[in-house]
């Protein structure tokens, strides 16, 4: 069989919080638990955290399952597909709780993960096979279509590791859902004269066989088309074998359907129809029976699909939808995904023609991200992460933009509108799928931002709505974002792109120096009122939204010398080399940058939120002389930009160890924190600030106690960067990385699921940035220079659309610098590796492999 890769295994109760997203970008996700098992049904156009669909058999829970049966030579066996439960669902008001609770499962259970590859070994002395289930979602870097498909594919290993043949049937049970999307006002319970059910009572489940694929087809004609909830799924397979089924299962009272179907499916492993009526038309069966010889192994594949095309905006319709006004506000904007599919089985279809391609090419990807020479978890960090594209934080319009959540509550999206404050810290969306960066710059510039220059943080949709609301405009979501533009536009070398967008990006920055704004006065220094991604208004020059404006004057320095635009550049640049001396010298304590707290005589309107203070001559809710976490982020990512330091370099590294001194915590059983813990009992974790010199403000920023590992990453990321010449900071970025896998083990969080205001939180994608900065890998197409640095070793590259990998040989050795592209396209005409560069002037493309030898 086919191997696998491994960054991270898991057994016993590190089993326990694990829920892994298969499904494609923008098309919602199942998730698969550490046992085996599908829980999190978030596949109808909103967040369903803890959903998992059910049907009520008497006095118990019965929900989705694979099941094995067993037979070698006479003596049989059935179990379900998962491990065994944990203990800490064995209590409730009438004994176990979870769904399928009673079902026999295999004693041992492992959890093996290398995103977007998950592996769950399963074991039972009783047994007569081993089986494993490898289940995965395409995820192939530049491709953003080929990862954006709406399933899961499940293929069950079976081995028998005896002596004797062995009879088996897999069979996976699911629920018709459709009209149930895990939102608690849309979970009604229902009464059909003899059981309790929840949702659609006019399911339509079908047998089909057609396009190599056997399978169910589920839909409702019950639900109105119009319904976010309207859609089909399907499970099905392509394994050669005796394919049997139900698409009913049998009506009966208490649990005796589960009893029907589990004394059929033991006798033979193999089914026969029933006819019912609601509830229990809705669950449907699918089995592959096969031998599997002794000393061999067998497999068995399942496609899960589904589509639902009525994606709404931010703002659901509900019961609430009462006029056109409000259905215009709250309606519907589709999914990308459901252009390219008719229906759930067209896209399994696609799956099972395009499956051996797709399957290399995501296992070609994480193998490469794995084989570089890199500490463990920085490669779990930066690809766990990249999950979150693919959870409902994430969606992408029938037009095709890409949006998305800060994160998700359970049931509901976590602050609306692409927040341009929260996404300027992670780096995974514009280095593994660029063209996605680019849409997301492409609506802030184009719709979000009025003709002065004021940018909306947050988008509304329809889009439309954006020409009649004003809107918040934040200081460091702005800056950021001209950074942004910077970094998207030398990933792709597009300048086509850059001259497009170019009025409203350089609009946006003098929006700063409009009376009232950011920096009214134009001498380079941000004293206005800056609302920004601490929920607050910041008053008077601080490090954090300084060096965000700093890295917004350097890289609109850069683009406009591009365009021949010489006069705004040397503006820009005058007011960067005055900025900073300020910065250096005005904040910098010796240890660290503080805030000078300074209230402007007139704040511009659409720059205040309500969520500051309302005295403005005694503000609260400021830093003030704080050691922030992240008042350095401006120059983290000046660094992923290539844009150089935005202030003296000694400082930068003085003020990274003094976080590193007075923010970090080894142990938090006695630390006060008056918000939400990430972070507990005898976890570690950097603070967002503290206050080694006194003087905190008597109600300073509402998060300034809570540890957040958007923030942790970002600031770990650049340790690192600074840590190429200082070895205590490169310490220091690594303890912080493994302080937060720590807390996501699985046993106490989810290691897909970095939180912060809501679930799979975007802020954490910027845990890409550690392989950036370990490697030293920064791109221009505008140039064709990639550079890296000089450590040997192998090293992972990607710009968006091309990937990688770079090895450079030992020092003693021949001197041998080896460029390879697994994917895309690459025009590259330098490569700096350290101080030297070698001209190339190639086109690479995907499978070239360019040797230069180091004198």
């Amino acid at each position: 069989m086919n191997e696998w890769p491994v960054v991270k295994s898991y057994d016993g109760e590190n089993l326990r919080r694990i829920a892994l997203p298969l499904g494609g970008i923008g098309t919602g996700t199942v998730s698969l638990g550490g046992r085996g098992n599908l829980q999190d049904w978030a596949i109808m156009n909103t967040p369903a955290i803890g959903y998992t669909p059910t049907m009520k058999q008497g006095m118990r829970d019965l929900g989705p399952f694979f099941a094995l049966f067993t037979d070698r030579a006479g003596e049989k066996r059935t179990l379900v597909l998962e491990g065994s439960l944990d203990t800490e669902h064995f209590e409730s008001c009438e004994g176990a709780e979870i769904p399928n609770h009673g079902l026999p499962r295999f004693r041992d259970c492992r959890f093996d993960a290398a995103y977007p590859m998950a592996q769950v070994h399963l074991s039972d002395e009783e047994m007569p096979l081993d089986v494993t289930l490898k289940a995965f979602t395409p995820l192939i870097p530049g491709e953003s279509d080929r990862s954006a498909l709406p399933g899961a594919v499940l293929t069950y290993e079976l081995t028998n590791t005896g002596s004797d043949d062995v009879e088996a049937s897999v069979c996976g049970t699911i629920i018709n859902i459709i009209g149930e999307d895990g939102r608690e006002y849309r979970r009604d319970w229902r009464w059909n004269g003899k059981t309790w059910y929840r949702g659609n009572r006019r399911s339509r489940n079908t047998l089909r066989r057609e396009e190599g694929l056997t399978g169910i087809h589920m839909t409702a004609p019950g639900v109105k088309r119009s319904s976010a909830a309207w859609g089909d799924m399907a499970l099905s397979t392509d394994s050669d074998g005796r394919i049997s089924s139900r698409t009913a299962w049998a009506e009966r009272t208490w649990g005796d359907s589960t009893l029907d179907f589990w004394d059929e499916f033991s006798e033979s492993g193999v089914l026969t129809e029933r006819e019912a009526p609601a509830p229990f038309n809705r669950m449907a069966s699918l089995a592959v029976k096969q031998t599997v010889p002794a000393g061999e192994s067998r497999v068995v594949r399942f496609f899960l699909t589904w589509r639902f095309p009525n994606r709404e905006t931010w703002h659901p319709l509900s019961y609430k939808a009462f006029n056109r006004l409000h259905y215009l506000w709250h309606g519907r904007i589709g999914n990308h995904y459901c252009t390219r599919f008719a229906d759930a089985w067209q896209a399994a279809g696609h799956l099972k023609k395009n499956l051996p391609s797709l399957t290399d090419d995501s296992l070609k990807f994480t193998r490469a991200v794995l084989s570089a020479d890199l500490p463990e978890e920085v490669k779990e960090a930066a690809l766990f992460n990249t999950s979150t594209l693919r959870t409902q934080t994430t969606f992408r319009s029938r037009k095709g933009h890409f949006y998305g959540w800060e994160g998700i509550h359970d049931s509901a999206g976590s602050c609306m509108g692409s927040c341009t404050h929260v996404w300027n810290y992670e780096q995974t969306t514009a280095h593994l799928f660029g063209d996605l960066a680019r849409s997301m710059r492409e609506v802030e510039f184009s719709h979000s931002t009025r003709k002065d220059g004021h940018m909306r943080f947050r988008t509304h949709l329809p889009m439309w709505l954006n020409r009649f609301n004003r809107g918040i405009a934040a200081a460091d979501g702005q800056m950021g974002t001209i950074m942004k533009m910077y970094r998207e536009w030398q990933l792709s070398g597009n300048d086509t792109f850059l001259a497009g967008l170019w009025p409203k990006v350089k609009k946006a920055l003098e929006f700063c120096w409009l009376p009232g704004g950011w920096d009214g006065d134009a001498d380079g220094v941000t004293e206005g009122c800056q609302h920004n991604t601490m929920d607050v208004e910041y008053y008077g020059p601080n490090p954090q939204m300084q060096g965000w404006y700093l890295g917004a004057l350097r890289a609109a320095e850069e683009m406009s010398r591009h365009l021949g635009e010489s006069a705004f550049a040397d503006r820009c640049r005058s007011l960067f080399e005055a900025g900073s001396r300020f910065m250096d010298e005005e904040l910098f304590n010796g240890e660290y940058y503080e805030h000078r707290i300074a209230v402007p005589r007139n704040i511009r309107r659409g720059l205040t939120a309500a969520m500051g203070s309302r005295d403005l001559e005694s503000p609260i809710l400021q830093l003030g002389a704080g050691c922030l976490v992240d008042q350095l982020v401006g120059q983290y990512m000046a660094h992923v930009c290539g844009l150089g330091y935005l202030v003296k370099k000694e400082n930068v590294r003085t003020t990274l160890k003094s976080i590193m001194k007075y923010n970090f915590r080894d142990d938090f059983h006695h630390h006060f924190n008056h918000l939400r813990s990430y972070v507990l009992n005898d976890e570690s974790g950097l603070l967002m600030a503290s206050y080694p010199k006194g003087n905190r403000p008597e109600q300073p920023f509402p998060y300034c106690n809570e540890v957040m590992t958007g923030f942790e990453h970002s600031t770990a990321a650049h340790m690192l960067y600074e840590g190429r010449e200082d070895d205590e900071l490169h310490e220091a970025g690594l303890k912080v990385i493994s302080a937060i896998r720590a807390r996501y083990d699985g046993k106490r969080r989810n290691p897909y699921d970095e939180a912060e205001c809501g679930h799979h939180y975007a802020r954490a994608m910027a845990a890409w940035a550690h392989i950036l900065a370990l490697s030293g890998f920064h791109w221009s197409a505008v140039t064709g220079e990639m550079r890296f640095h000089d450590r040997p070793g192998r090293w992972f590259w990607s710009n968006g659309s091309a990937w990688g990998t770079l090895y450079i040989s030992e020092p003693g050795s021949e001197g041998i610098v080896d460029i390879t592209v697994l994917s895309g396209s690459l025009e590259l005409k330098r490569l700096a590796i350290g101080e030297r560069s070698f001209t190339v002037e190639k086109v690479l493309l995907s499978g070239d492999r360019e040797e230069l030898v180091i004198d």
